[in-house]
């Protein structure tokens, strides 16, 4: 469990129909959205009214420890500490994690995983004991979400809906996250886009690979900068437009 849309999907299923559960498994990175916290700690009540067993494991050192401090050396960029941004090529934390998860529940008949009926890629290389009740479903990944508002479940934080401003409610850090979520998150949850910063002011590559003519933009302190003027911009463009229907009703 990851207690996003589909994983909770997934569970909320599993609970509906009544299948086999004998334990729910999550891995927390410490980096995780706080709105996927408060959904675990709702899960929790429920799960133990239901005689389920509840699991939390972590990774052997701190999540900031492997980004941040650790030293490695590589044969591509020499000794350094830490491994920076988790995502791209450098999945490092992805890996602590499947790594954690697949050493738990060794002797459980089925592993459920949450992965969507669309998933099609992520659906072949499952193998037993793991297995898809969201795939057997036909549940897509927007089925997932719609499921888990039908049932209550939002995402909310700042007053918005994290799946109407990021693609994955994944580790607030993925370097994965696109453009458009990067912008999101500077504007409607200023609160991360502050540790970001934090983050980038001790990493020194760029969190992303952006540039616009040749000039590039990707460390996090030049995203906020152009994420400013091209806020300003749109607000200027909207003033206009504003200014110019009022124009042309008093015609």
């Amino acid at each position: 469990m990851s207690f996003g849309k589909d994983s909770l999907a997934m569970l909320l299923l599993l609970l509906e129909k009544k299948m086999p559960l004998d334990e729910v498994i999550f891995y927390n990175s410490g980096m995780e959205f706080q709105a996927i916290y408060d959904i675990r700690d709702r899960m929790k009540p429920i799960l133990e009214q239901r005689g389920v067993r509840f699991t939390e494991v972590e990774p052997d050192v701190p999540f900031l420890y492997n980004m941040l401090e650790r030293p490695v050396d590589s044969k591509k960029n020499g000794f350094h500490l830490g491994y920076g941004w988790c995502g791209g090529p450098c999945r490092w934390g992805t890996s602590m994690k499947t790594r954690t998860l697949d050493g738990v529940a060794l002797d459980a008949e089925v592993h459920y995983v949450g992965i969507a009926a669309d998933e099609t890629e992520r659906l072949m290389k499952l193998e037993a004991p793991k297995r898809s009740p969201l795939a057997n479903a036909g549940m897509t990944e927007a089925d997932c979400l719609a499921f888990c508002y039908e049932r209550g479940f939002f995402w909310e934080e700042n007053g918005v809906r994290l799946y109407d401003i990021l693609d994955r409610v994944s580790c607030w850090c993925c370097k994965n996250k696109n453009r458009r979520e990067l912008k999101n998150i500077y504007q409607f949850l200023p609160q991360y886009w502050e540790r970001l910063k934090e983050l980038q002011s001790q990493i020194p590559m760029p969190m992303k690979p952006f540039s616009r003519k040749g000039v590039p933009y990707g460390n996090v302190f030049d995203l906020e900068r152009v994420f400013d003027q091209e806020i300003e911009a749109e607000k200027s463009g909207r003033l206009h437009q504003s200014k110019r229907r009022r124009c042309e009703q008093s015609r």
